[in-house]
């Protein structure tokens, strides 16, 4: 079993296989909310899989291109916080660590996502 790297965990505590938790969401790219999408996203940070990325990225800011950090590692996901903010749209905090030539990163963030056509899209976020 490969473990999800979003880190999230069964009702025993046990961290889901990647096949049953983000994996099947890179497949179909379409997470079943804000947060699912949220926690995709980091997972497909770690497993380098820049297509999922753009693809789950709103149209009105979504980059021509990105480039992940080749050296980075990423050590962990915590969820803060998933809240509605009205009927297609919510919010995630969330705190992402990474390393990066030895140095250790913490990024804080408050995302911002929509639903169109059924479909969770990242927006935007600000630094916490």
């Amino acid at each position: 079993m490969t473990a999800c790297p979003c880190g999230r965990t069964n009702a025993k505590g046990q961290t889901l296989a990647l096949n049953s938790c983000c994996g099947p969401n890179h497949l179909s790219q379409n997470a079943p909310d804000a947060e699912s999408l949220m926690r995709s996203r980091y997972s497909a940070f770690v497993l380098g899989d820049v297509p999922y990325l753009l693809a789950t990225w709103h149209s009105s800011q979504r980059p021509a291109t990105l480039a992940l950090e080749a050296t980075g590692k990423w050590l962990g996901l915590e969820i803060k916080q998933h809240r509605s903010t009205g009927e297609h749209t919510a919010e995630v905090e969330f705190v992402a660590r990474f390393r990066v030539g030895g140095k250790a990163v913490r990024q804080h963030e408050r995302s911002r996502f929509v639903r169109e056509d059924g479909r969770w899209l990242y927006v935007d976020g600000d630094e916490l």
